[in-house]
């Protein structure tokens, strides 16, 4: 297993359709994971698009330290885990449909990109900026 550098997790991060895991606590006390779709910004923040209402929103809302792994699930396996502090953003239309395309675009193709960031990036949806305080990040992990 041989540690990544930030430039190799950042690249890695960003590449293909690889989804997220994101691990939260819901207001319950219940801890949960759910899949995200997301995309990694210049400024190191991490982005995706939730409903209002949703029980991440909610959860998030509640308790704002996560945690996300992404995960190359072949040899040679690979991770990357995130430990960070989500902000919810309610108040900006541009940004929330900047960043609902751009997903759209990585997860279901440039051909689609605008109906998914439209259907994604409008009312009842916020925008989840994930702000990292820890990455632990590895490569090689079967060799």
């Amino acid at each position: 297993m041989t540690p990544m550098t930030e430039h190799e997790w950042t690249a890695f991060l960003r590449e293909g359709t690889r989804t997220g895991k994101l691990a939260l606590v819901l207001p319950s006390g219940r801890p949960s994971v759910t899949p995200i779709w997301f995309v990694l910004d210049d400024d190191g923040v991490i982005r995706f698009n939730t409903g209002d209402g949703s029980a991440k929103a909610r959860a998030m809302h509640a308790e704002p330290r996560v945690s996300m792994v992404v995960d190359l699930e072949a040899p040679p396996y690979a991770f990357v885990r995130v430990a960070a502090t989500a902000r919810i953003v309610d108040d900006d239309p541009e940004l929330l449909l900047d960043v609902a395309t751009r997903i759209g675009g990585r997860y279901m193709g440039v051909d689609r990109a605008e109906e998914f960031g439209r259907r994604n990036g409008s009312e009842g949806q916020v925008l989840v900026e994930l702000t990292p305080s820890k990455v632990t990040a590895a490569g090689g992990v079967s060799e």
